[in-house]
């Protein structure tokens, strides 16, 4: 059922948001619906709404790479209406519906000090028997490097050899993330605090965390991608959390 379930999603971002297809969100059960963007209204009425709106600005949807872990899809998407973003999308299924809805949105931003932008690189999911062992490391990596500020143990994680980073302010050389971390005494750019969970399929992995750059309240979608037990790419977005008068449902963002 997992390529059913990507086609439907697909179907939802695609056509609902290029052409406002009210059809596309019949993959929504409205009756279990939780939506946790908190700018978006409630169930499949909510979204419908919100699809037939993005309409009118006659948007672009692209649909990078997208993945199944059991009853999670998670998608890695391109979106222009009236402006460019970069977005994690990731929707939980129950049967044939999917009743859960996170999301990440970044405005796209110029290459970064390597070159890369944020969306290009590999797509091509391999190694599903790898898919434990993997999701094993990234929250390992999470845990020790990027909450607990071990930056010592970068190199344990990440192939410095074969790296590439698509974060628009970092770059292949683990230096910046390095410095960007800081330390556990000395404030920081990037400060992770809770690790919400792990999505994997095969040598794809998306991590959710919760934290402050910048002194600001933000949401870390990381995708890496893995090769012999190491990180050898990595992708991400960073949303701020919107103050709470400004959500349109409760869910809250995670």
């Amino acid at each position: 059922m997992s390529n059913e379930r990507k086609q439907w999603i697909h179907d939802l971002l695609k056509k609902g948001i290029e052409n406002g297809d009210a059809e596309a969100v019949a993959v929504v059960d409205e009756s279990q619906y939780v939506q946790h963007n908190p700018l978006t209204k409630e169930g499949g009425i909510g979204l419908a709404e919100l699809f037939a709106r993005l309409a009118l600005t006659n948007p672009h949807v692209e649909i990078i790479r997208i993945f199944s872990d059991g009853d999670y899809i998670f998608a890695h998407t391109e979106y222009d209406f009236s402006s460019e973003k970069i977005c994690f999308e990731v929707f939980r299924f129950e049967g044939d519906k999917t009743v859960e809805h996170w999301d990440n949105l970044q405005l796209r931003q110029p290459l970064n000090a390597s070159g890369r932008s944020m969306t290009d690189g590999l797509t091509e999911v391999s190694h599903l028997e790898q898919t434990e062992t993997n999701r094993r490391i990234i929250e390992r990596f999470i845990d020790d490097v990027m909450i607990n500020k071990n930056t010592e143990a970068l190199t344990d994680y990440i192939d410095t050899n074969h790296y590439h980073e698509h974060s628009p302010e970092l770059g292949d050389d683990v230096a910046l993330l390095k410095a960007a971390l800081g330390t556990a005494d000395n404030p920081s750019t990037l400060h992770y605090e809770t690790h919400y969970r792990t999505l994997a399929e095969g040598n794809f992995v998306l991590s959710v965390c919760e934290g402050f750059r910048k002194g600001e309240h933000s949401a870390f979608y990381d995708l890496f991608r893995i090769e012999s037990g190491k990180i050898v790419e990595h992708w991400d977005t960073v949303e701020a959390v919107p103050p709470r008068d400004e959500w349109n449902n409760e869910n809250g963002k995670f």
